[in-house]
């Protein structure tokens, strides 16, 4: 299965408890918009919003769910490189890559272009073709903000910074490993560290990639793991929000060699069957479910004009999201990350091996 083709280290299999994580790191981002797509003056919808009027507190703490994003940075810090050793090859390594990301991504990005328009959905707004084009290709290729054109997809954002470590990382590998040279690796090192030194969240990054090249680990057992996991988690979203992505480095880094650590607390929470499977469509979970949350958003500023009571709404807002969220993410998951998957992979392979037979030198 694709999903357990990804959670390889360089000398085992599967890890659940990363499965888990990523569950979790998805969960996470949902929650955040709960809270935050119901809010007022959202796509051009001039009105209060439909969220209940609840504690400062406790919305802070659902805002604070963004920082999932953190947790899947880690993620890919810790398997990227084991892939890449895995496929021992910087074209199958991207090829996989490709094969990973592209497929829902692609699918969400038309269905909104085409879409968009019809619905008003924000930029769309009296767009003309030139700008619709300009858009639509700098989302494709993930240089929008570079160039200073509106996101599409809500939260594929993260996609430009993955693709930046995975191309990043596989020019080190190419050169530290295939031509033997740390010289031509300093410049792409030091590009890193200016990276983060720009954007301090990729930091994150580092912390899985120090995972990955050590056999460090923090086995903290039964409910006092879980209780310190649960500590460092909360931890670093906190300071995520008050204080500097660089203060949250090391409850993350002691969360992540909890969750790594075979027999920990936190690897057997993580473990547990509803997040591995939450985990198993982590991805599809993460870029389908603002597409399942808007019409219903939409419904909820229009009955709020007309006197709904708020924390009817909301509730609703946030049962059937959840619900239908899971269920459009399940779909992606097996229909897209599965079988579309499976067909281009086999029709790319077939056209290479019909073209190999053809040529002369065979």
């Amino acid at each position: 299965m694709p999903a357990r083709a990804s959670y390889a280290e360089a000398g085992g299999g599967f890890v659940p408890s990363i499965q888990g994580l990523r569950g979790v790191a998805a969960m996470s981002v949902l929650i955040d918009h709960f809270c935050d797509m119901p809010k007022g003056g959202v796509y051009d919808i001039p009105n209060p919003g439909f969220l209940p009027p609840i504690w400062p507190w406790l919305q802070s703490v659902i805002n604070s769910g963004g920082h999932g994003v953190e947790l899947f940075f880690m993620i890919s810090g810790f398997l990227i490189p084991a892939s890449l050793v895995r496929h021992g090859s910087i074209g199958k390594f991207m090829y996989d890559r490709m094969l990973r990301i592209m497929p829902v991504f692609v699918v969400l990005h038309l269905a909104l272009f085409v879409a968009g328009p019809i619905v008003g959905y924000k930029f769309f707004r009296g767009i003309d073709l030139p700008t619709y084009l300009q858009v639509f290709f700098a989302n494709l290729f993930f240089v929008q903000d570079a160039i200073g054109l509106p996101i599409a997809q809500q939260n594929a954002w993260t996609l430009t910074y993955e693709w930046a470590f995975y191309i990043l990382f596989a020019l080190c590998f190419g050169a530290v490993v295939r031509l033997k040279s740390w010289w031509l690796a300093a410049p792409l090192i030091l590009l890193g560290f200016l990276c983060i030194l720009h954007w301090p969240i990729t930091a994150f990054f580092v912390i899985g990639m120090l995972f990955s090249a050590s056999n460090l680990r923090f086995r903290i057992t039964g409910a006092v793991g879980v209780v310190a996991g649960l500590t460092c988690f909360a931890a670093m979203y906190a300071a995520l929000d008050v204080l500097h992505p660089f203060a949250a480095l090391v409850p993350g880094f002691l969360l992540f060699g909890m969750v790594l650590a075979t027999g920990s607390g936190m690897a057997g929470l993580l473990s547990l069957a509803p997040l591995q499977y939450i985990g198993k469509i982590s991805y599809s979970l993460y870029l389908v479910h603002p597409f399942v949350l808007f019409p219903l958003q939409v419904i909820g500023l229009k009955l709020v004009d007309r006197g709904v009571d708020r924390w009817l709404l909301w509730s609703g807002f946030v049962i059937f999201g959840l619900v239908l969220a899971l269920i459009a993410s399940a779909l992606s998951y097996e229909i897209i990350e599965v079988r579309l998957r499976r067909f281009i992979d086999g029709t790319l392979r077939h056209i290479l091996a019909r073209k190999m037979a053809q040529s002369p030198a065979a």
